[in-house]
């Protein structure tokens, strides 16, 4: 028995070592300390060690419990989560777009670029292909990940919603670095690109409510019903919404979140909006509080108060275990007849200044 023992025992040790030297890589990022954390300590929606959403929120919210949500999402069956055919893209040169006209290029999932009013923005990208630690785990979907770094301009505003893997990836955003003049992110998060060799003179951290103005274009950040952590230790940085304006224009930009009351005081006191950029996409009954169900994608962008929608979170990263392509069926069977919806091809341009540009339904014939 002592024998067993020591094996046993010896074992847990190498476990925790191993788990250690993974967790001390830097594309783990780092935790916030320092003036930092002095600063979020003092933030009302950090509590008892750690950031808490408006309201009562659980990750699972299934009576199988966590362990069963778990299993059954790793081992049961699924139809169609990956698809079988090589998404389409449009190969665009960004670079060489009319810097007069007002664009967006979607990259897949929740990565897309923007030119509004001459100035650029650039929202969670993840270039690298896959949406996790370990090039293994989450894969792209084929042809989902055309575009890299080097197809980009110089970024003006790089905005960062919060710090999981699927919007914050390291590989990109070190890579991204000599491109950026300036980065916007939830509080917190900036612990992680200061930790990366962003110039901390760069980085702007919003708490919910907080605006940053910059020239001709303000972000203010606002609420979302979500959680963080890129490791074992959960929420000690925040996680965003964003309201958009430049001189021409009003966008909402959506990060991860569940439904909540303050999608209507955000439209309230922010709308109307042009676009609601909203993540609606890698969902489950098992975690609805987290992320938004695709029935409720016209409900949130009613109360938004917004002319068009652009439903995102989608098409490249297989994170739940619904079909790929229900997202976008759903948005287009729930479509209120009021506001537009937006579906375009990765790479696709689209232009504010054309009013009448339509999108087709290029998943419909995809298996």
């Amino acid at each position: 028995m002592k024998r067993i023992f020591k094996v046993l025992l010896g074992l847990i040790v190498l476990l925790f070592l191993a788990t250690m030297i993974i967790l001390n890589q830097s594309k783990f990022g780092q935790s916030p300390k320092g003036e930092r954390l002095e600063r979020i300590k003092k933030s009302p929606n950090y509590q008892d060690g750690a950031f808490k959403n408006l309201s009562e929120t659980n990750v699972m919210t299934s009576d199988k419990g966590s362990f069963r949500v778990m299993w059954d999402f790793m081992f049961s069956k699924k139809v169609d989560v990956n698809p079988q055919d090589i998404l389409p893209s449009v190969e665009t040169n960004i670079k060489a777009l009319n810097e007069n006209e007002d664009v967006l290029i979607w990259f897949g999932h929740s990565s897309y670029f923007m030119r509004l009013d001459g100035i650029t923005f650039l929202v969670d990208p993840v270039f690298c292909g896959y949406a996790g630690p370990f090039s293994f785990m989450n894969k792209a979907y084929q042809g989902a990940n055309s575009y890299d770094v080097d197809d980009l301009p110089e970024i003006d505003y790089l905005i960062i919603s919060h710090d999981h893997w699927d919007h914050l990836d390291h590989e990109t955003v070190v890579k991204l670095k000599p491109k950026v003049n300036q980065v916007v992110c939830a509080l917190g998060v900036g612990q992680h690109l200061e930790y990366w060799g962003y110039d901390i003179a760069k980085i702007k951290e919003l708490d919910w409510f907080e605006e940053a103005t910059f020239n001709n274009a303000s972000l203010t950040a606002t609420p979302a019903r979500h959680f963080s952590g890129r490791g074992l230790r959960r929420n000690k940085t925040l996680w965003a919404s964003y309201v958009l304006k430049t001189e021409n224009y009003n966008f909402y930009i959506g990060g991860d979140s569940g439904y909540d009351a303050f999608y209507k005081e955000i439209g309230e006191v922010y709308g109307p909006f042009d676009l609601a950029i909203i993540e609606q996409g890698q969902y489950s009954e098992d975690w609805n509080q987290i992320h938004l169900l695709p029935k409720q994608l016209f409900q949130v962008a009613e109360e938004l108060n917004t002319s068009k929608v652009f439903p995102v979170h989608n098409s490249k990263f297989a994170l739940s275990s619904h079909p790929w392509y229900e997202p976008l069926d759903e948005a287009l069977d729930n479509r209120a007849s009021e506001i537009s919806l937006i579906t375009p091809i990765i790479g696709e341009v689209v232009n504010f200044k054309d009013t009448t540009q339509t999108f087709s339904t290029w998943w419909k014939n995809l298996k």
